[in-house]
């Protein structure tokens, strides 16, 4: 299994695909494989590196404080010990606010730059409503299993969890996979609690393309207008009634957007 050593941890990534680099960054208490639904059709236009953040999925897992930017770090680091240069990076939910600190702080390691369901953080967003968050947070004393089947609602739409059983049981099966210590969840929250972009981003040059679900309970549609609003070379797209797991639900129209802008971008 390839791990790059970095100052202080271990940092696990998988590479494959072939064609320009794209870093895959996904949010919080989740790793890499929750990129299921894009990783195959990605990998046939870019070389994918995917990446668990320290914290979750099998990098290690320091009980001491972490920070957006520090994780940043972490995904340069892991692009200077795999030569590259730069690449474009797509980042989801507090994987998006680690592509912003990264493009922000290292411009020209970032080409182009897909942020989905995330967020500026600070004053300026919308937080997550306090019930949403309980569901999310608290475990209640329910297992793994039973947090994660009461937070489908955040994920998907009805719709979706109504017509697509055998999907939705498959994404279980997966995301329980690897368990995250509840110390490491902490960890992350609190660099997530610590994160503020909004008054940088007029300066953040790399071409943005921004995509929310409209009915993201988790993360409110609203923080992704304000993104597009406050980055200068961005656009935005809405998925209707998509909930905070667009990108799999919706993933061939996900899939099908990425591929198009990052062309684009590269033929620029």
């Amino acid at each position: 299994m390839p791990f790059v050593r970095l100052h202080d941890i271990k940092l696990y990534y998988e590479t494959l695909g072939q064609g320009p680099p794209l870093l895959m960054l996904m949010g919080q208490r989740r790793d890499h494989t929750w990129f299921h639904r894009q990783i195959p059709e990605l990998a046939q236009h870019f070389s994918l590196i995917l990446l668990d953040n320290r914290g979750a999925g099998k990098s290690d897992k320091p009980d001491q404080p972490y920070s957006i930017e520090g994780m940043a770090e972490d995904a340069v680091d892991l692009m200077d010990a795999l030569g590259l240069a730069s690449a474009h990076v797509l980042g989801i939910s507090m994987g998006g606010c680690i592509a912003q600190e990264l493009a922000l702080g290292f411009p020209q390691r970032v080409r182009g730059l897909v942020l989905g369901c995330t967020t500026c953080g600070g004053a300026e967003a919308l937080g997550t409503p306090e019930h949403v968050m309980r569901w999310y947070a608290e475990p209640d004393g329910l297992s793994p299993e039973e947090v994660l089947r009461r937070n489908l609602r955040i994920y998907f739409s009805d719709r979706y969890l109504r017509e697509e059983p055998e999907a939705v049981e498959s994404f279980i099966q997966m995301a329980l996979r690897d368990q995250q210590p509840l110390f490491a969840f902490k960890r992350q929250m609190q660099a997530m609690r610590g994160f503020a972009s909004a008054a940088r981003l007029p300066g953040l040059t790399p071409p943005t393309l921004v995509a929310t679900g409209s009915d993201d309970g988790f993360i409110p549609p609203e923080n992704s207008l304000i993104l597009a609003g406050l980055i200068p070379d961005s656009s935005l797209i809405m998925y209707p009634q998509g909930r905070h797991c667009f990108f799999i639900e919706m993933a061939s129209r996900f899939n099908r957007e990425i591929i198009s802008f990052l062309h684009q971008v590269d033929r620029a």
